[in-house]
C-alpha cells in the first residue's frame, strides 16, 4: 500500500478530503490535548487525595503504551479518516455488525463534549473578567454595608452581583439527566463554538496552522510555570509524600487503602483516562496525511511524548505548591480559578495574572479545536463506512467535513445547556467517559483480532507482539475503571446513563445499514479490508469464538467491579 502522493488540485472539488497534512501538522492539532489536564485537575484531587499526581502519571503511562496498538492499526488504513476507533472497528465487523458502529459512536460521544465543557469554562473566565462577582471581604462590599445598616456581606454580594451573572432565559429539567440552563454561560459558549467552527471551515491545513501558534502561545508559558516551582524549591515535601486516598470524596482528609479508598482511586483513574488517552486523536487525519505510511506513527508517538511532559509536570507542581486543601478550592475544581493559581505559583502580580486569564481562554480554544477536528472526522468516516447516516460524509471545497461539524455543534449546544450549571459539568464528563472507556476496550482488543484476521494487510509500522498482549491486558484494566469508577463522581446512575446513550447507535445504524443501504456495506469499506465488494461475505472469522469470549469477560469485569467497589461510608 503506497500512499505517498499529494492530492492534485482537482481533489478540492471532488467531495473528498485533501492530502495536505504532515505529521507535524497532526502533532499541532493534537497539541490541544495537554490543556485537558486543567479541566479535571481539581476533580481528580478531590477523589484521589494526595495520590492525585500519581494517578495522572499512571494514567498517562497507560495511554502511551496503548497508543502503540493504535499506531499499528492506523497505518493499516491510510485511506481512512476518523481516528483509531474507525481502524479498530473494522476488526469487529466480521463478528458483529453492531460492535463496529458502537465503538465509533462511543469514541465520538466521549470526545465531542470537549466542545461544550471547554466553552463552559471559557465563558466562565469571560464572565469573571467582564462581570466579576465581588468578594465578601472586598472594599466595595464593605462600602455598601456601611451605607446599609444591618446588612450582611451576603446581602452586599447579592446586591452588587452584575445582573448578567444571574440572568437566565429559561431552565428545563429533564428527568434522569439534569437541567438545561439557557443563561449567560450558554450564550457566550455558543458564540465561542461558532468562532471555532469558522476557523475549521477552511480545512485541516488552516486548522493546523492556527493550532501551531495557539499551542506555542499556551504551552510554553504553561510548561515554564509548572517547572519554576521545582527549580526554586517551592514544592512542599509534605504535599507529595505519605500518599493515601482520601477518607471520602472531597474530604481533604487522609483515608486508608480499604475498599472505599481503592474505589476512589479507580474513580480518579476513570476520569483521568478521558484526558491522558486523548492524544490518540493525532491519527484522526490519516486520510489527510501526505504520506500516511510515514506520518501516522510519528504523529501519535511525538504527541504522546508531549502529553507525558505536561501530564507528569502540571499535576505534580500544582499539588506540590498548593497541597490537597488548595487543590480543592472551588476555582480549581470548576476550572475558573486556574489562571489565578498559575499566577500565584510564580508569585506574579495582577497584570501577569490577567495575562494568564487570556492564556487560559486560548488554552481552552486549543482543546476545543482539537476536539471538533477529531470528533467531526469520526462522524465523517463512520458515514463513509456505512455505520452512520449518509449526510455526514459531505465535505466542502476545503476538504472539511462541514455537515459532521454542524452535527457536532448542535449536539454540544445541548450539552452546553446541561454543563452551564456547575453541578452539570462533571455529570457530562462522567457520562461521556463511559463511552470512551468502552471504545478503548474494543479498540485494544482489535489489535490482536487484526493480527489474526488480517495478517496480510500492510503494516508500515508494526508494534512488538509483547506490547500488543500487554495492551490487551490493559483493556480489562480499563473495564475495571469503568465498573468501579463511573459512580464515584456523585452520580450513582452515570454508568447506566452512559450505556443508555451508547445504545442510541442501534436505531441510527439500523436506519443507515438496513434502510439506506439495504443490508450491505459500502464497497470502499470492504475494499479496505481486502474483502469482496459485492457485500455477500465479511471474511473468514479466524479468531473463532475468542472475540465473543472477550466481550463476555469484559462485561463480567464491569459488572463485578460495579458490585464489589463501593464508596467510603
Amino acid at each position: 500500500m503506497t500512499l505517498e502522493r499529494t492530492e492534485n488540485p482537482g481533489a478540492r472539488h471532488s467531495g473528498e478530503m485533501i492530502r495536505a497534512l504532515t505529521w507535524r501538522g497532526a502533532f499541532w492539532v493534537a497539541a490541544g490535548v495537554p490543556p485537558l489536564v486543567l479541566f479535571s485537575l481539581g476533580g481528580i484531587s478531590g477523589v484521589a487525595g494526595k495520590m492525585a499526581f500519581v494517578v495522572w502519571m499512571i494514567s498517562m503511562v497507560m495511554g502511551f503504551s496503548q497508543s502503540f496498538t493504535y499506531a499499528e492499526m492506523a497505518g493499516m488504513f491510510g485511506n481512512k479518516s476518523g481516528g483509531t476507533s474507525v481502524y479498530g472497528a473494522t476488526a469487529w465487523l466480521r463478528y458483529s455488525k453492531l460492535i463496529a458502529p458502537l465503538s465509533v459512536w462511543c469514541n465520538w460521544f466521549a470526545w465531542s463534549p470537549v466542545l461544550s465543557l471547554g466553552c463552559a469554562i471559557a465563558a466562565g473566565y469571560i464572565l469573571n473578567a467582564l462581570f466579576a462577582v465581588p468578594a465578601a471581604d472586598s472594599q466595595v462590599v464593605l462600602d455598601w454595608m456601611a451605607t446599609h445598616a444591618g446588612a450582611t456581606a451576603e446581602d452586599a454580594v447579592a446586591a452588587l452581583t452584575p445582573a448578567v451573572r444571574t440572568w437566565s432565559a429559561a431552565d428545563f429539567a429533564i428527568p434522569g439527566l439534569g437541567t438545561l440552563h439557557f443563561n449567560a454561560t450558554f450564550v457566550i459558549g455558543t458564540v465561542l463554538m461558532l468562532i471555532i467552527f469558522a476557523i475549521q471551515h477552511r480545512g485541516i491545513s488552516q486548522t493546523a496552522a492556527a493550532q501551531k501558534w495557539l499551542a506555542i502561545i499556551v504551552l510554553v508559558p504553561l510548561f515554564l510555570v509548572g517547572l519554576v516551582p521545582i527549580l526554586n524549591g517551592s514544592i512542599a515535601e509534605a504535599n507529595v509524600t505519605s500518599l493515601l486516598p482520601p477518607s471520602a470524596a472531597y474530604s481533604g482528609e487522609d483515608g486508608a487503602w480499604d475498599v472505599g479508598g481503592w474505589t476512589l482511586i479507580l474513580g480518579a483513574l476513570y476520569i483521568a483516562a478521558w484526558s491522558t488517552y486523548g492524544f490518540e486523536t493525532a491519527v484522526c487525519y490519516t486520510r489527510e496525511f501526505k504520506n500516511p505510511a510515514r506520518d501516522t506513527f510519528r504523529a501519535i508517538f511525538f504527541s504522546g511524548l508531549l502529553c507525558i511532559v505536561f501530564f507528569f509536570l502540571i499535576p505534580f507542581s500544582f499539588q506540590g505548591v498548593f497541597g490537597l486543601k488548595g487543590m480543592l478550592a472551588p476555582g480549581i475544581v470548576d476550572g475558573t480559578g486556574i489562571a489565578e493559581a498559575l499566577g500565584s505559583m510564580i508569585s506574579a502580580g495582577r497584570v501577569v495574572t490577567q495575562i494568564f486569564v487570556i492564556l487560559m481562554i486560548l488554552a481552552l480554544f486549543l482543546s476545543i479545536m482539537t476536539a471538533m477536528a477529531g470528533s467531526s472526522r469520526t462522524l465523517y468516516q463512520g458515514s463513509k463506512d456505512g455505520w452512520l447516516p449518509r449526510y455526514l460524509s459531505h465535505v466542502n471545497e476545503h476538504g472539511a467535513p462541514t455537515r459532521a461539524m454542524w452535527t457536532d455543534l448542535v449536539f454540544n449546544l445541548f450539552l452546553l445547556a446541561l454543563a452551564s450549571d456547575p453541578a452539570g459539568y462533571f455529570y457530562v464528563l462522567a457520562i461521556s467517559n463511559v463511552g470512551y472507556i468502552m471504545f478503548n476496550f474494543f479498540n485494544l482488543n482489535a489489535g490482536w483480532i487484526h493480527r489474526i484476521d488480517s495478517p496480510n494487510l500492510p503494516r508500515p509500522w508494526k508494534a512488538p507482539t509483547l506490547l500488543i498482549g500487554f495492551n490487551t491486558m490493559l483493556a480489562f484494566v480499563n473495564a475495571l475503571f469503568l465498573g468501579a469508577g463511573a459512580k464515584v463522581w456523585g452520580y450513582s446512575g452515570a454508568l447506566w446513563s452512559g450505556l443508555i446513550f451508547a445504545s442510541f447507535i442501534l436505531p441510527v445504524f439500523w436506519f443507515r445499514h438496513y434502510y439506506q443501504d439495504g443490508g450491505r456495506f459500502p464497497a470502499e469499506a470492504l475494499r479496505d479490508l481486502g474483502l469482496p465488494e459485492d457485500g455477500h461475505t465479511l471474511g473468514e472469522r479466524r479468531a473463532g469464538i475468542l472475540p465473543y469470549l472477550t466481550l463476555a469477560a469484559g462485561a463480567s469485569v464491569v459488572i463485578w467491579a460495579n458490585w464489589f467497589f463501593q464508596l467510603p461510608a
